[in-house]
Order: C-alpha cells, then sequence, then structure tokens
C-alpha cells in the first residue's frame, strides 16, 4: 500500500458503493487499484500520463474518472456514504456554514471543444456540464470558484462548481437544495440543517427569507450598506436581523473544510478542461475525507 491509498478500513467503507465489475464490455479493472491511482492524481496534481505503472495504465484510469463523472456516479457514491455516515451519528448538524473559495485554472483546463460531451451509449448530456465550463476571466487569468455547505465535523455536505466572477449570494439556494441526506430505512431525506452561518457576503433579502420559510436558524451578519439602507426606510425597511457572534465563531469549519480539499493540489488548481469533470474531481476528494475517521 503506497502513501496516501485508500487502507483497508477505507476500502470496506467505500467497497460496497462502488459499481459492479463484470459489467457489459468486459471485466472491469480492479476498482481498488484504479481508484487509488484517481486518488494518487488528485493529491498530487500530475499530468494522467505520468501515473506511476503501479496503476495500471492511464488510460484506464483516466476514462474511469471521466465515466464516472459524467454518469455521476461519484456522486451516488457521496450520497451513499453520506446516508451512512448519517444513521452512524457522524454528521454534526447543529452548524452547518457556508462559503467559498476561488481556485486558479491551469492553462490546460482552457480549449475544451465547444460541441457538448454526451454519455457513452446514452446520447444526453452529463448532468454537471455547464455551457461556460465554470471558467470565468479575472485580472489573474481564468478561475472558477467551488461554493461548499459543510457540517460542523469539518467535512462537505454539498458543493456547486461556477465561474471564478461568480457572486456568493446567488449562489446560497442553489446549494442548500442540494443538500439531501438520505435514510435508508426510507422516508424522506434531511434538507434542513438545525443552524446555518455564513458571512456578509451570504446576506440578502432573497436569502432570509427563503431560510425563514424553509424554518432555519441562521447566523449571517449584515453589512452596513444594508443596514443603512433598512434605517433609511424606517418601518418599510423591516426588523433588524438577529446575530449571535458566539454561533458566528464556528464559521471557521467550513474555512477548515475547504483546507482540507485545497490540500489536493488537482482541486487547488484545476487542470480539468470539462466542468463536470472537475465537479467529480472535487466530489471524489469530498468523499475522500469522509472516508477517514
Amino acid at each position: 500500500m503506497g502513501r496516501g491509498d485508500l487502507t483497508n478500513e477505507e476500502w470496506a467503507r467505500l467497497k460496497p458503493h462502488l459499481p459492479e465489475s463484470g459489467q457489459r464490455g468486459g471485466r472491469w479493472e480492479s476498482h481498488r487499484r484504479v481508484v487509488n491511482g484517481i486518488l494518487f492524481r488528485q493529491r498530487t496534481g500530475v499530468p494522467w500520463r505520468d501515473l506511476p505503472a503501479r496503476f495500471g495504465r492511464w488510460k484506464t484510469v483516466y476514462e474511469r474518472h471521466r465515466r464516472w463523472s459524467a454518469d455521476e456516479t461519484w456522486d451516488r457514491i457521496f450520497a451513499a456514504v453520506l446516508a451512512h455516515a448519517d444513521t452512524e451519528g457522524c454528521i454534526d448538524w447543529s452548524m452547518v456554514s457556508m462559503d467559498s473559495t476561488t481556485c486558479r485554472a491551469h492553462q490546460h483546463a482552457a480549449g475544451a471543444r465547444r460541441r457538448p460531451p454526451r454519455l457513452p451509449g446514452k446520447g444526453r448530456t452529463p448532468r454537471q456540464h455547464r455551457p461556460d465550463e465554470g471558467l470565468g476571466r479575472s485580472r489573474g487569468g481564468l478561475t472558477c470558484k467551488i461554493h461548499l455547505a459543510g457540517e460542523g465535523g469539518r467535512r462537505p455536505l454539498a458543493l456547486l462548481i461556477t465561474p471564478g466572477q461568480w457572486g456568493d449570494a446567488p449562489q446560497l439556494i442553489p446549494v442548500m437544495e442540494r443538500i439531501r441526506i438520505g435514510r435508508p430505512g426510507g422516508g424522506h431525506p434531511r434538507t434542513r440543517p438545525d443552524h446555518l452561518g455564513g458571512d456578509k457576503a451570504y446576506s440578502s433579502r432573497r436569502n432570509r427569507r427563503y431560510l425563514r420559510r424553509r424554518q432555519i436558524k441562521h447566523t449571517i451578519p449584515e453589512p452596513k450598506n444594508q443596514r443603512a439602507n433598512r434605517k433609511r426606510l424606517g418601518s418599510k425597511g423591516g426588523r433588524p436581523a438577529g446575530f449571535d457572534k458566539t454561533i458566528y465563531k464556528r464559521r471557521n469549519e467550513v474555512e477548515r473544510t475547504i483546507n482540507a480539499l485545497k490540500n489536493f493540489r488537482a482541486v487547488a488548481t484545476r487542470f480539468d478542461k470539462r466542468a463536470y469533470v472537475y465537479h467529480g474531481t472535487v466530489t471524489l476528494v469530498s468523499i475522500r475525507l469522509w472516508l477517514r475517521r
């Protein structure tokens, strides 16, 4: 077992959620060796062609990751791992925080074909495909942004990839809608945390109205300009937003979650041309964080 490979305990937790070998088209290579190869590339950021020989053919490793990113296999595994963690009481619902991080895109991430990609044998576009490929231009070059909801245990619950110049406030609702933790025994999935925290970038009437409608308690500071505008309107401006400094201190948990994700070089710097492949990269790293105890 090499450095960074899945341990026997981690593999035992991941194996039941992987697709079965022996599908149509021939028997797949060992899932464990291929997944370890994908994780090695995500951790080190090396080009796919430079993978060590112990992981097998680099083309096999890359195609497995690309295919599982396209058909949402990584998303289904992530949902299964979260559901299993929730049954064991490993998810800290007491405080879920929102934040985003900007990731520089390498020059190799540019130049994707304009024609939308298609799922092999199905003729449809991957669900996570974006026409803009999640790339935005800034003064420093190409960037993309990861919008993230993290639980109190400093692990991701939901994520969204957008171009780097997109704001945070409009993405709160789409990220919250992606929090769906299934229940193995049946019933409605859990979608509401006990409390939600975020910085002032998420402060907007639309977001606060959404959270009140869903009866989600939240701690989001109000920017000075919004506070001044509310006071200027008088009674029409509504009541001041509640703010608990003690609870707000826990917002560092999502920042530490982002730091854990960015320990993987293929997340900190985007090398993938397609947005759906990069989404699969970040999802796989999230799965890796959940497999650790």
